[in-house]
């Protein structure tokens, strides 16, 4: 006889006897949940879980991270230089080092006359000889070898100094002419027709040094071909690539040092703009030289040089106008095909030069 009554044992459901024993409580697993609860409730208030939210807390916190700071060099430079002016080439400084490259064709051109001397080229005997007498292939032979060294080395140095090519730093821009070529060709029909005129009231020495060049067979082709070719591109290259922008760059940095004004800015290409007093007076020095240079073959007469001062501003004229080295060397090349082709209708194909 059980001394509990049966009533009670029979409200006891079996499931609660037979259901799966409860887990033991352990220590570590207690911990490690409630770093996790911890954690949950950080991240979920945490302003980076509440976006465009700042509260008072995170501004002075000290547990707030620090804003970045940029970083600074080790020895912090406080005074900056000013910019650098443009450079505009070419200038003084370039026209110097072609000089060089001149002088070093000159040297050359020597060595191989010498050379040609030495062993009678020719026919011509001593050096002397063939300077008094214009031999024509002395004369037109020493001129190609002084502009082709001349012309190779600039070819190869100033693109380094430029850090850009050579027919770029000389503004040679070839488009222009070519699609200017009606005008240019009238402006080389006026400069014709201003020799004949000078011709005419101004009349030249009749046994100038140049006219001992013609009696030469074949001389006159000779100096036709080189003279629509060879001498316009390297007098051109001279004298209105490095000489006339010289001195108009010359002329404004002596205003702007004087007058403390601006430095002209370069156009979008990168070259220089003058203005227009420092061109006037630019081309005004590049065409005495230009005229001197050419004075011991007309006998320094005083009208073949005023003709070649007003041709060589008009060559100056057409460089600047257009901004293109090509303009000025197919002016120069149009003039002497113009001056070339009245002389060979004159002598009857250059059979009769006594005619001149």
């Amino acid at each position: 006889m059980n001394g509990q009554p049966e009533h009670e044992s029979e409200n006891v459901p079996s499931s609660s006897v037979d259901s799966e024993p409860v887990e033991s409580i352990d220590g570590a697993d207690v911990l490690a949940s409630s770093h996790q609860a911890l954690d949950d409730w950080t991240s979920e208030s945490s302003p980076a879980a509440i976006p465009n939210q700042v509260t008072a807390w995170d501004q002075h916190s000290p547990l707030a991270p620090l804003p970045e700071q940029p970083e600074r060099p080790m020895f912090q430079q406080w005074y900056v230089p000013p910019p650098r002016p443009p450079v505009r080439i070419p200038h003084f400084g370039h026209l110097g080092i072609l000089l060089i490259f001149a002088l070093s064709g000159v040297f050359a051109a020597g060595v191989l006359m010498q050379l040609a001397v030495h062993y009678h080229l020719f026919g011509v005997k001593s050096l002397q000889s063939a300077l008094l007498d214009m031999d024509i292939h002395y004369a037109l032979g020493s001129e190609a070898v002084l502009y082709f060294v001349m012309f190779g080395a600039s070819l190869l140095f100033f693109p380094m100094i430029w850090h850009k090519g050579f027919f770029e730093g000389i503004h040679w821009n070839g488009s222009t002419a070519l699609r200017l070529r009606k005008q240019l060709f009238f402006t080389a029909g006026i400069c014709f027709v201003l020799a004949l005129v000078n011709g005419l009231l101004l009349p030249g020495p009749k046994n100038a040094p140049i006219d001992k060049i013609f009696r030469v067979p074949g001389a006159a082709w000779m100096l036709f071909a080189f003279g629509i070719t060879l001498a316009p591109f390297f007098e051109e290259m001279i004298f209105r690539g490095f000489v006339l922008p010289s001195m108009c760059t010359a002329c404004d940095w002596i205003h702007e040092q004087l007058m403390h004004v601006p430095i002209r800015p370069l156009d979008e290409h990168g070259n220089p703009q003058w203005s227009l007093a420092a061109m006037v007076i630019g081309s005004i020095a590049t065409s005495l030289p230009f005229a001197g240079m050419h004075a011991a073959q007309t006998g320094y007469s005083l009208g073949p040089f005023i003709l070649l001062v007003c041709v060589s501003l008009a060559l100056c004229w057409a460089r600047l106008s257009t901004r293109s080295l090509a303009a000025s060397v197919l002016v120069h090349a149009s003039y002497n095909f113009l001056l070339f082709s009245l002389m060979m209708l004159g002598t009857s194909g250059f059979r009769h030069m006594d005619k001149l």
